[in-house]
C-alpha cells in the first residue's frame, strides 16, 4: 500500500464542503481539516504508484475550492495502532 500526505489549501469560506468532497473520492482515506499553513490534510493509499497520478492531479486537484495542493509521499509508517494490530493475538481486553 501506498500512502501519500497530501496538505491543501482550499477556499476559506468552502472548507467543508471541499472536505468532505474530498472524502467522497476514492483513494482517499481520511480528510482533516488543519490550523496552520495549510486548511486540509488528505491521506490517499493506493496500491500502485500510477494511481497516485489518477487520484491527485485526476481528482483531489480537481474538487471545486481545492486551490493548491502539497503531496508527501510515505516510505514508512510507524503508527503504535499498526504495531499493536500486527502484534494482537486477536484477545479482547
Amino acid at each position: 500500500m501506498i500512502t501519500a500526505i497530501v496538505l491543501i489549501n482550499a477556499d476559506t469560506d468552502r472548507i467543508p464542503e471541499v472536505a468532505e468532497s474530498l472524502a467522497d473520492l476514492d483513494g482517499v482515506s481520511e480528510v482533516f481539516s488543519v490550523t496552520g499553513e495549510f486548511d486540509i490534510v488528505a491521506i490517499v493509499r493506493v496500491h500502485e504508484h500510477e494511481e497516485l497520478a489518477q487520484v491527485i492531479p485526476g481528482k483531489v486537484n480537481k474538487v471545486d475550492g481545492v486551490r493548491s495542493t502539497e503531496t508527501h509521499i510515505a516510505f514508512r509508517t510507524y503508527s503504535k495502532h499498526d504495531l499493536e494490530a500486527a502484534f494482537s493475538l486477536g484477545i479482547d481486553s
